[in-house]
């Protein structure tokens, strides 16, 4: 949910700021960063990869997409606008998966009808799920990220200053308390003795908390941050949607928990744009650590094998029919795998996700649905 996740400094240097700093709060940023109000500037020495260049580009490469500004994804259009830059940081491409696992638990739950009440109720914990959690986590992460941001894209909003750090600050606050008060009127809304949404919620919070921030900061572990982030997005948003109508069941957890094994494969895709700027400030991901061949075998393998052990499970499990649905949303995920990604993971990175994943979410229906039955 607080997708979700996710993605921590060794020893970083930084030098020749030419900028008037300005003060920042000390849990929100290290003492060794100075900001403007126009411009971070960050340099690295001495680290284990290539020496990483000086010069960086200003502007987004081509000018930029004002849609991809929109949606939060590279290739976006440099804005002045303090309410599009603010959503630009909430990534509104991100949440259709939140969106789709709430609607996969409603499902699972077997008690979803088609009312006015039940459509409201799941209009709300998509909001929740959504534009709420999943929005500060995407702000959050991108607080944290902002020396790698600086290496990799300084044209984001918060390296190249076009947002000031106390209108980041506020809106991380504003969408962590507004997704876990939208999670208690849920309980109440559904007459639960136990308030689980509120607790999911906060759990799920908490999770992108440290996925981001230091002291822990799981995103500097490729396989701990990525598959905590994959829980985010496949586990939490499920659980939110079946304990909302109905019972959230021990097996349904161990399902999801281990479908998020794709999700890790999926949280891979996003580090090989990021390379250059992990190695700087000593971010293990997968493809620093592995280097690009391995990693992205590493990739396909935990999102094709996941699937197909889901697959064998519904099998196994007398749902013969929905494990060959399964099977066939598998078979186009691999054809774009190697028209794509495996091609080239950095060049190819949104049309892939754009042309596989949408296979992948309908898996999760078609299980969650086998899991009604």
């Amino acid at each position: 949910m607080a997708a979700a996740l996710l993605s921590t400094v060794s020893s970083f240097r930084l030098s020749n700021i030419k900028a008037n700093p300005l003060r920042v709060p000390r849990l929100l940023a290290p003492p060794s960063v100075s900001f403007s109000r126009r411009q971070l500037t960050i340099r690295a020495t001495e680290t284990d990869a290539n020496e990483v260049k000086p010069q960086v580009p200003d502007k987004a490469p081509g000018g930029g997409s004002g849609f991809n500004q929109i949606l939060g994804i590279k290739g976006a259009k440099q804005e002045t606008d303090i309410w599009k830059i603010r959503v630009q940081l909430m990534k509104p491409v991100t949440w259709p998966p939140l969106i789709w696992g709430v609607v996969c638990g409603a499902a699972a739950s077997g008690n979803f009808e088609w009312n006015v009440e039940n459509v409201a109720k799941s209009i709300v914990c998509m909001m929740m799920s959504g534009p709420c959690l999943t929005g500060y986590t995407q702000t959050l992460n991108d607080w944290y990220d902002r020396e790698i941001d600086a290496i990799n894209e300084p044209y984001r909003p918060i390296p190249s200053g076009v947002i000031s750090e106390n209108e980041v600050i506020t809106q991380i606050w504003v969408l962590l308390l507004g997704g876990l008060g939208l999670a208690g009127i849920l309980d109440v809304w559904a007459g639960h003795k136990f308030p689980i949404m509120f607790y999911l919620a906060l759990g799920g919070s908490f999770i992108s908390y440290i996925y981001s921030a230091p002291p822990l900061k799981l995103k500097q572990n490729g396989w701990i941050g990525n598959f905590a982030l994959g829980a985010s997005y496949i586990s939490l948003p499920w659980w939110a949607g079946q304990a909302l109508f109905g019972t959230l069941t021990p097996d349904i957890i161990v399902l999801t928990l281990l479908y998020s094994i794709a999700g890790l494969g999926i949280a891979i895709v996003n580090d090989f744009k990021s390379v250059e700027g992990d190695r700087a400030m000593g971010l293990q991901s997968l493809p620093v650590a592995f280097g690009f061949e391995t990693a992205k075998w590493i990739c396909v393998g935990a999102i094709d094998v996941t699937q197909l052990s889901v697959a064998g499970y519904l099998l196994g499990a007398g749902k013969p029919y929905y494990a060959l649905a399964l099977l066939g949303l598998i078979a186009p995920q691999v054809f774009f795998q190697f028209k794509y990604f495996l091609k080239d993971p950095v060049k190819y990175d949104v049309k892939y996700q754009a042309s596989a994943q949408p296979f992948l979410i309908l898996g999760l229906l078609v299980t969650a649905l086998a899991t009604s039955h």
